[in-house]
């Protein structure tokens, strides 16, 4: 029988129960059920009564609001995702597979912000000093003025940070942290809730910057409830495909900055390097482009970035064709192979067809459904696009070519690296760079059949 105040956390999703069974009713998985202790401390209530007496005061939409302070880590790629630099007292959770340099980042962010003036600290549950220390001094960082530390006990955390002033502590990871007022093991969701909530609510109250390493799941979403996505201010991704050494900072939340910025980093001996031009790194530039590949004019957060895409048509060996794709939507695939095979006659029924980004980065905007059905014609006409040529622009179901958003901004970049036309949607011309409009996919695939892509 469950005790009095006792309720049921899946150590799973988080869902909570009133009463425990072998299979959580939220997520499906068994045995994760785990009981909580609810009930309320001796004394709480009158602390509660006595919390309520002042009236609530309420201000005006048009009331004059400073814009927040900023921290400025002197990573200008981690200050980009930030919006400008680390605010103080704010919490911001960063994720990312397992060996992807999470930890590389956040020592280099604390070095280069310790140097500038910053008080910071860098505590590891899952490090020892020494190992810390060693990848400081491999990384050239040795000499920076960063408190170290090994705990995993939350209280003695908690009591170290209020003993000294910080401005800047990076918490890794806040599945190592253990919290004594919880009989759940380290990394559950009980022990992971409490731990981010005393983590965030002592950064809000002596106005210092908390950045905590979460684990990620086989799925790719951070470990733990997702509560704490909710409790911190910031979550960033810290993405790469393995046998690349580019690596991707991506805001997911960000209540300070923008949250679909991105940050490019190139993972070498030293540790991570900032990649201020993200367009030359992932192109390749070196010879005539072969058939099947489509340079795509796209925009990651405020920045142009010019990326690869290639595709390959072959006639397919069994009954069934093959599809696989990698940096970009299967669904968003199979909805270009469809308009392709309805609206401008081509079939893939019998053929494999492959799809891949250049330099392991990933696109999710619907601008780049024009550059990957060019790439796919290419291929199946094995004729290759001009050299310096850019494509962009949205396809709709009915076979319609429409315009993007930031064209200007695409167009612009692309004539920064030496491109001399564009494929995109009609009614765009920029000086220098003329583009050939098309108001039809059927229009375009044509054009590539012809080899005609001259503007109009």
């Amino acid at each position: 029988m469950a005790r009095d105040g006792a309720v049921y956390a899946c150590q799973s999703c988080g869902a909570v129960q009133t009463r425990w069974t072998g299979q959580c009713p939220a997520c499906g998985a068994w045995n994760t059920l785990v009981e909580e202790l609810t009930s309320r401390p001796p004394g709480a209530l009158k602390a509660t009564k006595a919390t309520r007496k002042a009236p609530l005061a309420f201000e005006g939409l048009d009331a004059e609001t400073p814009a927040p302070p900023r921290i400025a880590t002197g990573v200008d790629e981690w200050d980009r995702v930030c919006g400008g630099g680390v605010v103080p007292g704010s919490a911001i959770l960063v994720g990312g597979d397992p060996g992807v340099g999470k930890s590389t980042l956040l020592l280099q962010v604390a070095a280069s912000a310790a140097r500038r003036g910053a008080r910071c600290a860098y505590i590891s549950g899952e490090e020892a000093i020494e190992q810390v220390r060693s990848r400081a001094q491999r990384m050239g960082l040795a000499d920076a003025p960063v408190k170290l530390a090994a705990e995993t006990a939350l209280r003695s955390i908690l009591d170290g940070l209020k003993s000294e002033p910080f401005d800047l502590v990076v918490i890794d990871s806040i599945q190592t942290m253990w919290s004594d007022a919880h009989e759940a093991g380290p990394g559950s969701v009980t022990q992971v809730r409490a731990a981010a909530g005393e983590l965030v609510r002592l950064a809000k109250k002596r106005g210092l910057a908390v950045i905590l390493v979460g684990h990620v799941t086989k799925e790719g979403a951070i470990a733990g409830p997702r509560v704490v996505e909710h409790m911190v201010d910031a979550v960033f991704a810290f993405e790469g495909e393995r046998g690349y050494p580019f690596r991707i900072l991506r805001g997911a939340k960000n209540r300070f900055g923008a949250t679909d910025e991105i940050g490019v980093f190139e993972m070498g001996d030293a540790g991570l390097s900032e990649v201020k031009n993200p367009s030359a790194l992932f192109l390749d530039t070196s010879g005539e482009r072969a058939a099947g590949a489509a340079v795509f004019a796209g925009i990651e957060g405020s920045r142009p970035v010019l990326v690869e895409i290639q595709a390959l048509v072959a006639p397919s060996a069994y009954g069934t064709p093959r599809r696989a794709v990698v940096g970009w939507d299967s669904g968003r695939l199979a909805m270009i192979l469809a308009v392709l095979e309805a609206r401008c006659g081509l079939s893939f029924g019998d053929r494999d067809v492959y799809l891949n980004v250049a330099g392991g980065l990933r696109i999710s905007e619907p601008a780049a459904d024009l550059a990957a059905a060019a790439a796919l014609a290419s291929s199946a006409f094995d004729v290759a696009l001009p050299q310096d040529c850019v494509v962009f622009g949205e396809i709709s179901l009915s076979g319609d070519v429409r315009p993007v958003s930031r064209m200007d901004a695409r167009l612009k970049e692309a004539a920064k690296l030496g491109f001399r036309r564009a494929l995109g949607p009609t009614g765009l011309d920029k000086p220098g760079l003329p583009v050939t409009g098309a108001s039809r996919l059927a229009d375009a695939i044509q054009r590539i059949h012809d080899g005609a892509l001259d503007p109009t």
